[in-house]
């Protein structure tokens, strides 16, 4: 038997898949390379190339594989692009998880461990968000996460009677940061981490999109955790679904803390060693204050841990970035 890992050729998704096969699991990879990269996914786990949007190649790769359980990390993850392209957003997060839970039960696979986000909580107002926070997503990407547990929650329900009740979770999360493997790395144009880096290998000097927020320092503070972390929640939130133990619709992967703007500018110049005092620009509109989630919950039940420092994660992320070359 094994897990189906869509989007698994990703940043997030390649670290579950190394994840997997350390915890003794065999990890099969579905991902269409969109924004994947076929080099991320390590030597000797199948591999098809494809979108989870095809339901036949979705249901024969669960038939072909025997597999009992999916991790579904595909999915269009740019919040402020999802603004101009919210008809390609929900095709991509909601109409493929819709094909994909169609499969699912078509191939009788009744385990999902759903990669969500933490903008399906838009901006709330409290210091820090737990799972029973109010939804309010302010993007269609956070709205599409909040549909994509809402199709769990209902496929759940409408199966519970049958001979292959959907077993489920989703995982919501903020800003994933780091590298576990120095083969794997954040490629995204729009993530904080990697365009500091190309900023500074360019020899020009990263922006604070403001600092008058109220904050200790005056810059906007987020949770940032390590993506070997991450991959550690989604392995245990998978065996726990396949042993059959209880588990909770929903999970924060949050560090109850958070971390600052000005602080991963601070910790980017004592890792890189490249001196620089960041440049100070207009807020962007709707930048809330604060976003700091608890991870209490997934704690208890998933053995979720901040393992890493500020400068951990920084050193990890600029040691992969160096070695993926210019």
């Amino acid at each position: 038997m094994s897990w189906l890992v869509t989007g698994g050729a990703g940043y997030i998704g390649a670290h579950v898949v190394r994840a997997l096969t350390a915890g003794g699991l065999v990890p099969v990879v579905i991902d269409d390379l969109s924004s994947g990269h076929a080099s991320f996914v390590p030597e000797g786990v199948p591999f098809v190339q494809g979108s989870i949007l095809d339901r036949a190649l979705v249901e024969d790769t669960l038939r072909a594989h025997h597999v009992e359980g999916v991790i579904h990390v595909a999915g269009y993850k740019y919040a402020g692009v999802s603004v101009q392209r919210p008809l390609h957003t929900y095709a991509q997060n909601v109409e493929a998880t819709r094909i994909l839970l169609e499969a699912m039960q078509a191939a009788d696979v009744s385990n999902i461990v759903f990669s969500s986000s933490a903008a399906v909580y838009g901006t709330p107002d409290v210091d820090l968000v737990t799972e029973d926070t109010p939804k309010a997503p302010a993007s269609p990407y956070g709205e599409s996460k909040l549909i994509g547990e809402w199709l769990l929650r209902d496929q759940g329900i409408a199966t519970a009677g049958s001979e292959h009740p959907l077993r489920h979770t989703s995982l919501r999360y903020f800003n994933v940061v780091g590298s576990g493997d120095p083969t794997v790395y954040d490629t995204s144009p729009h993530n904080l981490f990697p365009v500091v880096f190309e900023t500074l290998l360019a020899g020009r000097t990263p922006r604070i999109n403001g600092d008058d927020y109220n904050t200790l320092d005056g810059t906007n503070m987020r949770d940032y955790v390590h993506v070997a972390d991450i991959a550690l929640a989604h392995i245990a939130a998978a065996q726990r679904l396949s042993g059959g133990e209880p588990i909770e619709p929903a999970y924060n992967l949050g560090s109850g803390d958070g971390l600052s703007v000005r602080q991963i500018m601070d910790a980017m110049a004592r890792v890189t060693g490249i001196a620089f005092t960041p440049e100070i620009a207009p807020r962007r509109p709707g930048d809330p204050d604060r976003i700091v989630a608890s991870g209490e919950l997934a704690a208890r039940d998933l053995g979720w841990a901040m393992r890493s420092s500020v400068d951990d994660m920084v050193q990890t992320a600029w040691d992969a970035r160096r070695a993926a070359g210019a």
